[in-house]
């Protein structure tokens, strides 16, 4: 068990030095991706929805 933690915190230190703020081209390409995301996975819902009502 000892093992596996420190093992598991060593893990997140790596991680945590490798962390870095996103730039503003990088943030927004990222919103962009996320907003399309979202409009089609509701566009989905929209589809299936009006679909049950119909049948």
């Amino acid at each position: 068990m000892k093992e596996k933690l420190k093992s598991f915190f060593e893990k997140c230190v790596r991680v945590w030095l490798l962390l870095r703020k996103p730039s503003m081209t990088e943030y927004k390409t990222i919103a962009k991706v996320s907003a399309v995301g979202i409009l089609i996975i509701g566009l989905i819902g929209f589809i299936i929805s009006v679909i049950i009502h119909l049948f």
